[in-house]
């Protein structure tokens, strides 16, 4: 009885923590098949009651963002797992013998499939590879259809409840033509699955998505990580934010080929997720300073600029920003993030649910910094904590 005691007072004490705040975010890159992770870690933050009011992300974190913001709190977990079950419900080997090097086998294979065959629920490869295809025809610029995830989406997904029930929900898309990164977000528009579709099409392998009138890409192609979305807001918010990110910028020195090509990739997609928070720290914490300054000098000196930008940085809130970063198993390259098969999916979701619940086990990490406190960055991996 006493340690049931002990883990209700732990769990009301995060919700208390994390109820302080008046913005909780959920942050989610890129990452294919890796977004299980994703799964995982909002599984652990609901089993402590943590209940995002902003949601954010790019490729198949813009789809786990969906169900997430299209379910009520009650279903969202299910769902998850109902779609995650669906794209890797595909038996690869009967038995996998223990050893690293039957899992890179297995991998492999699993990987090879998915580019012969497509994945339940998500796409399905063309009739005619686009190589022979006429230009300008359908099917001509692509290599698989994104009509299975069309379908899937409008199952899992109550659209209605996703544009109206008050949650902010956000996906980072790319105009084809234009070259320019962009978000689809549910208060500026009404978000359709077409939004979340083309926030996932990565090419060559998915077609651009078109939405009133123009096309778009996966947002990954110009930023995976949509932090910047968060901490470029103007409201005077007090912020928790969740980073989950599914390629990590540190990495060990490639050994071969498949190495470098699995390492390209995580450089390419990290995209710079602790430079973008050390940065914007750094910024931050001088504002901070500047005020700090100007608060000094007597206000007849102060002319009409100098007092606007002391009320400006004088309201600042304090951000805090949970990052969870996917630590890639030995035995997986550079087909991680499109081998889907059941057994690395399972492992991707628990990797997200034991991280978030270490880093759950810290409630000081999440308390809401001071005011003037500046923007604090709790790192599970790499456990710093700096300001």
């Amino acid at each position: 009885m006493l340690d049931q005691n002990k883990q209700t007072d732990h769990l009301t004490d995060i919700e208390q923590i994390v109820g302080a705040y008046d913005r909780v975010a959920l942050v989610f890159q890129g990452g294919g098949a890796l977004g299980a992770y994703q799964a995982g870690v909002y599984e652990a933050l609901d089993e402590r009651g943590v209940r995002p009011n902003w949601l954010s992300g790019v490729s198949i974190g813009a789809v786990n963002s969906a169900i997430i913001a299209g379910n009520p709190p009650e279903r969202r977990v299910e769902r998850l797992r109902e779609f995650w079950e669906l794209v890797s419900d595909r038996k690869i080997w009967l038995y996998t013998p223990d050893g690293d090097i039957f899992r890179v086998w297995r991998n492999q294979w699993s990987s090879y499939i998915t580019t012969l065959q497509g994945q339940p629920g998500f796409f399905t490869p063309r009739t005619v590879n686009p190589w022979f295809t006429p230009r300008g025809a359908e099917g001509a610029t692509s290599f698989y259809d994104t009509s299975p995830l069309r379908e899937t989406l409008l199952r899992l997904v109550d659209f209605e409840m996703l544009n109206n029930d008050g949650a902010f929900m956000s996906v980072g898309a790319v105009n084809v033509r234009s070259g320019n990164f962009l978000y689809f977000d549910n208060f500026r528009e009404t978000i359709l699955p077409e939004h979340i579709m083309a926030s996932g099409a990565l090419p060559p392998a998915f077609p651009p998505i078109k939405i009133d009138g123009e096309y778009y890409w996966d947002g990954g192609i110009v930023s995976n990580t949509p932090l910047l979305y968060l901490l470029g807001q103007r409201e005077k918010l007090s912020t928790l934010a969740f980073q989950v990110d599914l390629f990590s910028a540190n990495g060990a020195l490639p050994r071969d080929m498949r190495d470098v090509m699995a390492r390209q990739k995580d450089i390419t997609y990290s995209s710079r997720t602790r430079f973008t928070t050390d940065t914007y720290r750094r910024d931050h914490d001088f504002r901070l300073r500047v005020a700090k300054s100007l608060s000094k000098v007597p206000a007849h000196l102060l002319d009409a600029e100098d007092k606007a930008l002391l009320d400006e940085v004088s309201q600042i809130p304090p951000v805090n920003i949970a990052h969870l970063i996917y630590q890639q198993m030995a035995y997986e390259g550079e087909a991680k993030d499109f081998e889907f098969s059941r057994t690395s999916m399972l492992e991707h979701w628990r990797a997200g649910y034991e991280d978030t619940k270490r880093t759950l086990s810290r409630p000081d990490w999440l308390r809401k910094p001071p005011p003037g406190g500046g923007v604090v960055v709790h790192d599970l991996h790499h456990d710093y904590d700096r300001r």
